[in-house]
């Protein structure tokens, strides 16, 4: 019998929806956590809870004020280890607002990730190994690259303008740990010489003259920390410089402290400012810091929704890869997730945890991050599939697949580059030198571990 067009071109489908390592969608349920359950907000209101000054006067700047937030809830012994992190290892003194505070898990706040990277204990750390030995205060040497007080120039169409050393919430890995937040026991902070006018005047000048920059991130410290009126006046001013072609706002503050952003001051000042980069047709955006779905509340999608109104191009995240926070795939699509479909944040860079004193126990090693890139591919649009990058230091961004050698059982990786920061002019072999990276020790093999306990006692011997 003869098979007819439509029998013989006939597809029969087949597929389901198929069983996946990670199911969607997150489970979380998006809420603005209950404040009123944690005994030192109990008789808050929903209006002070909305407001910018109420959240800045009742931010945690200690051991106690903490204690006091939550009661009982907090376990001794965490208490205890938090105390003796502050006195013996941490790099950031304590600077928690309400907001972030109320989206830690009272329950297990031992395990609570926000809490592991917001709040160190000293029982959190590695024990033999807290800091990697050739961990640096400023690890990817951006006071080396500034071309002006505050302004780093490392990359060719790009630099980082650092407007203040401030923050409204002080995270224990910063990578600008030696600028930016108060002294601490173990370390005494750089502070800038320059007065603060004198410091943007120059920043300005340097960028009219380097007609090769197009590209300005706007940093600190944290934008949510400079005055409104400050910001919008020396963006302006960026504005009118002809070869700036984009601009990237950077503040923590939109997760930590979105009530800055909901203020009537604030919000008719960055509408000015989108208003103007839209009529000079300069591309404007907002990057965000988000390491954990718990973050994510109504509050900050609300401030988002409103920034995104005015104009901004983008919100985009940058997070940071840490142990105990978001070092699997379900914590890492859970973020990305949350942030896409409930805040309309764009997920776009994930960090390794940069090699500052005292940071070991937060870091992965490069073969880590390479699987976690792996276990996320897929599952989110890829505009929205955040790349995993390690920041080299004399480098900068790059893949974590893009590692050009890998001695795997030492933890050093080997990654070459295209450019020359702003400190390599003369050197000619910047761009056919190899750059080394190092993985923690604790996830070195035995003989790798014994390896850098030798360097570490030739070191001793030899200082």
């Amino acid at each position: 019998m003869a098979v007819t067009p439509a029998e013989l071109f006939h597809r029969t489908p087949h597929a389901a929806a198929a069983p996946q390592p990670y199911r969607y969608p997150p489970e979380r349920p998006f809420v603005e956590p209950d404040w009123a359950r944690l005994s030192g907000y109990q008789d808050v209101s929903e209006a002070e809870w909305r407001n910018a000054k109420w959240q800045r006067q009742h931010t945690v700047k200690n051991l106690d004020q903490l204690v006091k937030v939550y009661g009982e809830l907090i376990p001794a012994d965490l208490v205890d280890s938090i105390r003796r992190d502050q006195a013996e290892r941490a790099t950031m003194s304590m600077l928690i607002p309400p907001q972030m505070i109320n989206t830690m898990d009272e329950t297990d706040l031992w395990n609570d990730p926000i809490r592991r990277y917001m709040i160190p204990a000293f029982a959190d750390r590695d024990p033999e190994w807290p800091s990697h030995p050739l961990a640096e205060r400023d690890s990817l040497h951006e006071a080396d690259m500034w071309a002006v007080e505050g302004l780093t120039h490392r990359y060719p169409t790009k630099v980082l303008a650092e407007l203040l050393s401030t923050c409204p919430q002080y995270c224990g890995h910063c990578t600008r740990m030696d600028l930016v937040g108060n002294n601490v026991p173990q370390f005494m902070k750089y502070r800038f010489e320059l007065k603060q006018k004198e410091r943007y005047a120059a920043i300005l000048d340097y960028l009219r003259k380097t007609p090769s920059v197009r590209d300005v991130v706007v940093s600190g410290g944290d934008v949510a920390n400079l005055p409104i009126a400050h910001l919008e006046e020396f963006i302006l001013a960026l504005l009118e410089i002809e070869n700036i072609r984009d601009i990237r706002l950077a503040t923590k503050g939109l997760m930590g402290l979105p009530q800055h952003f909901l203020q009537d001051d604030v919000l008719a000042g960055m509408e000015r400012i989108a208003v103007k980069a839209l009529e000079r047709d300069v591309d404007i955006a907002i990057h965000a810091h988000v390491n954990h779905a718990a973050s994510i509340t109504p509050l900050v999608a609300e401030a988002v929704k409103k920034l995104l109104a005015m104009g901004f191009r983008d919100v985009r995240n940058q997070g940071v890869l840490l142990r105990g926070v978001n070092d699997s795939q379900t914590a890492l699509l859970d973020l990305c997730f949350t942030l896409l479909d409930n805040a309309k944040v764009m997920p776009y860079y994930f960090y390794m945890c940069d090699m500052i004193p005292n940071s070991e126990h937060w870091r992965l090693s490069v073969k880590e991050a390479q699987a976690l890139q792996h276990s996320i591919m897929g599952y989110l649009p890829g505009f929205a599939t955040p790349r995993i990058v390690c920041d080299v230091p004399y480098v900068g961004k790059r893949w974590v697949h893009q590692v050009e050698e890998y001695d795997e059982a030492r933890g050093i990786s080997y990654w070459t580059k295209n450019y020359r920061t702003g400190i390599e002019a003369g050197d000619a072999e910047a761009l056919t030198r190899r750059y080394e990276y190092y993985d923690p020790i604790y996830t070195l093999p035995p003989d790798g571990r014994e390896y850098w306990r030798d360097r570490a006692r030739l070191r001793t011997a030899t200082a």
